[in-house]
């Protein structure tokens, strides 16, 4: 057999896997890049633009494989058109994910070889930072492109979204204390924070400011460090977090951590953080969770400040303006939980309900 028959036939494979794992959730696009002089190798993926442009983070990250590549940016995209849709700004999810190798050098080439593929796609999608990322990457990145987000302030963007995120966040798990205890007094209450990076470490010190205990685990050392010595926090093994016995568990790292073989270890009443994708199987870790009453704040909704930030950005927002939409996170995460109950479904279920009827409202008027 020629090696050009062994190639199609590898693509063959490829495609066919590729349209059975995005079929199901409805994705519009999926662009694959790759460019030999800087080693640039990822995929960004383009799931709804009913509402609007899509738009998300670029996330680089060492993937033990690409299969696994492909299902994160799948799931992120999806859960940045809900993101956006439940929030109420007109925006559509994207992601982009970079297939990290630290071989490899991410100089200015590096990321402005990333802005030409961004552009290449012609505004369909916004890009911004996240895991792996920076406003410092992202003004590399708009050198080659204008569809970027989370620029520096130096360069007319508004910077780091982080502390918007954090506080989007807090408000969700404050509305969420309130649904399970009866009042969002957070003085006394226990919440164990896993990753303390710049999310997890402002919600830290939310927290701390509003008199609660925290517990904080992170794969950093410095990270950890830092946040104990500012907010005379608790420091646990990470392998450790799911066992504590704490109002609330408030996941801020990698997503599916909420899964088999977690829940059954939780001895919290609320799940709100601001990881994305927290559930490792939405059809099954919501049903879970309820049976062992457990209420959990959809995570695409409470995070979602930090998309709002960068909807500013896209539209020249005012901090007023912003901030308003931000706020609104507290009484639509109470709106959930009500329909979740009135509905008897699970919380997560409830939220991507309203999310989707919001785009096909607007898609029957298209």
């Amino acid at each position: 057999m020629s090696v050009e028959n062994n190639v199609m036939r590898s693509v063959e494979k490829r495609e066919a896997k590729v349209f059975e794992m995005m079929e199901p959730m409805e994705h519009e696009q999926v662009m694959f890049f790759y460019d030999k002089p800087t080693g640039l190798k990822g995929i960004i993926a383009v799931h709804n633009t009913v509402l609007g442009p899509s738009l998300g983070g670029c996330r680089i990250w060492e993937y033990a494989n690409e299969s696994d590549a492909l299902w994160d940016v799948l799931r992120l995209s999806r859960g940045m058109t809900f993101k956006s849709s439940i929030s109420g700004i007109n925006l559509g999810g994207g992601k982009a994910v970079i297939i990290g190798n630290h071989k490899i050098k991410h100089d200015e080439a590096f990321w402005r070889r990333f802005g030409k593929f961004v552009d290449s796609l012609n505004g369909k999608y916004i890009t911004a930072e996240d895991v792996g990322t920076s406003t410092d990457v992202m003004g590399i990145v708009m050198q080659e492109t204008k569809y970027v987000t989370g620029k520096p302030i130096s360069a007319g963007g508004m910077g780091d979204p982080s502390p918007y995120t954090a506080y989007g966040v807090f408000l969700g798990l404050k509305a969420s204390v309130k649904e399970a205890t009866g009042s969002d007094n957070l003085q006394g209450k226990k919440v164990a924070v896993q990753g303390v990076g710049h999310v997890g470490y402002t919600l830290v010190k939310h927290l701390t400011e509003a008199g609660a205990k925290v517990f904080i685990t992170d794969l950093n050392a410095s990270n950890l460090a830092e946040a104990s010595k500012a907010f005379n926090a608790t420091v646990v093994e990470p392998n450790e977090i799911y066992d504590l016995d704490v109002d609330v568990y408030a996941p801020c790292a990698m997503g599916a951590t909420v899964n088999s073989d977690t829940i059954p270890r939780l001895k919290c009443s609320v799940i709100a953080g601001a990881a994305n994708n927290q559930l490792a199987d939405e059809n099954v870790h919501g049903h879970m969770l309820s049976d062992r009453g457990i209420l959990y704040a959809p995570d695409f909704l409470i995070n979602a400040a930090g998309v709002i930030n960068c909807y500013r950005e896209v539209h020249s927002l005012g901090e007023a303006e912003t901030m308003e939409l931000i706020e609104k996170i507290y009484p639509r995460t109470l709106e959930i939980f009500k329909k979740a109950k009135a509905e008897k479904i699970p919380t997560q279920e409830a939220a991507i309900k309203i999310a989707v009827d919001r785009i096909e409202q607007q898609r029957m008027k298209q």
